[in-house]
C-alpha cells in the first residue's frame, strides 16, 4: 500500500505550563497542508526493514536516520508488537516535507505506518501516542484544537482550500533547546488561540489574524524574519513560524502572489513551496 502523507502547520501555538514529568502542554491550532511525504509499505513474513528517499537539501540540514531510530520503523513494531502479529514489512519513504521545521514530518510518516497496516490487516494500536505527540493528530488530519501534551485533540470547522506559501531556511531547530528558551521568556505574549478557535468556526475569513507562535519569541533565526518579511512583502496576508520552527507559512489570497513570492524566495536559496489547507492527512495511490 502506497499512500502520500501531509504536514501540518500551527495556525497558533502556545504553551502554557510544565508538568512534573518535563513535558510542556501546549494549546493549539493544527492545520494538516498539501505538502507531503510519500510511504510505502508491504507486509513481509520477518523483521522490519526501512529505506528512505531524502531530497539534499533536506539531508544537508538535518540527517534524516534510516534504520530503528525512525519513527516509522518504531510505528511499525508497536503495531506488530501490540497486535501480537508474527510478521514484518517493508517500509520506503520519499521525503517531501522538510525536517527540522516544525510541520511534523516524522510524526506523520509513523501515522501513515500506523494507517496503512491497519487497512491491510484490520488491527490497530491503542496508544499512537506513544510514539510522538503529533502522531494522533495525524490520525485525524483536518483543523483541529489541540491541548496537553498534543494528545487531546478537537476537530473544529473545515478550514481547506486556503491558499499557503511554505518556506524553510537551512537552519533548523532543535525541539528541546526551544522549549528550553520558552522556559526563559521573562514576559511572553501569548497567541489568541482561543480566539482562532471562535473565528475559524465563525468568521473563517477573518481567523488569520488570530496566527500567532509563542516560539517567534523563543528562537530567534535569522532566515526566518527574513522569510517572514519577504511574505508580507510579496502579499501575503500573514506570515508566522510553525512548530518549534524553522519552517514559515504564509496566508495568501491570490495565487498568482503566492508563486510569484515562492519564486523570490527559492531564488535567495530557500526551500519554498504554494500549497493549500487539506481535510485529510492520507492520500492512497495505489
Amino acid at each position: 500500500m502506497r499512500v502520500k502523507t501531509a504536514a501540518k502547520v500551527n495556525l497558533a501555538l502556545d504553551v502554557t505550563g510544565k508538568l512534573p514529568n518535563g513535558y510542556h502542554t501546549i494549546e493549539s491550532v493544527f492545520q494538516t497542508v498539501g505538502l507531503y511525504d510519500e510511504v510505502d509499505i508491504e507486509l513481509t513474513k520477518s523483521g522490519i526493514e526501512l529505506s528512505c528517499e531524502v531530497p539534499e537539501m533536506f539531508a544537508s540540514s538535518d540527517p534524516i536516520p534510516c534504520d530503528e531510530r525512525n519513527i516509522a520503523y518504531k510505528a511499525a513494531k508497536l503495531f506488530f508488537e501490540e497486535n501480537g502479529m508474527d510478521c514484518g514489512c517493508r517500509i520506503h519513504i520519499k521525503k517531501g516535507i522538510p525536517s527540522q521545521a516544525g510541520m511534523g514530518g516524522g510524526s506523520t510518516d509513523a501515522a501513515a505506518v500506523l494507517y496503512c497496516l491497519g487497512r491491510m490487516t484490520g488491527k490497530s494500536v491503542s496508544a499512537p501516542e506513544k510514539l510522538g505527540a503529533d502522531v494522533p493528530f495525524f490520525l485525524t488530519g483536518g483543523t483541529a484544537y489541540v491541548e496537553g501534551i498534543g494528545e487531546k485533540i478537537t476537530p473544529i470547522a473545515d478550514y481547506s482550500g486556503q491558499i499557503l506559501v511554505i518556506a524553510k531556511g537551512r537552519e533548523g531547530v532543535s525541539t528541546a533547546e526551544a522549549y528550553g528558551n520558552i522556559d526563559r521568556l521573562a514576559s511572553p505574549q501569548h497567541p489568541e488561540t482561543h480566539k482562532l478557535t471562535e473565528a475559524i468556526i465563525t468568521a473563517p475569513d477573518t481567523a488569520y489574524s488570530y496566527f500567532g507562535n509563542l516560539f517567534e519569541q523563543a528562537v530567534k533565526l535569522a532566515e526566518v524574519d527574513d522569510i517572514i518579511a519577504d511574505m508580507l512583502k510579496y502579499g501575503g496576508r500573514r506570515a508566522v513560524m510553525t512548530g518549534s520552527g524553522s519552517a514559515v507559512f504564509g496566508l495568501f489570497t491570490d495565487p498568482e502572489q503566492a508563486v510569484g513570492c515562492a519564486d523570490k524566495l527559492r531564488e535567495k536559496g530557500y526551500f519554498s513551496t504554494v500549497c493549500e489547507t487539506v481535510a485529510e492527512s492520507f492520500i492512497t495511490i495505489d
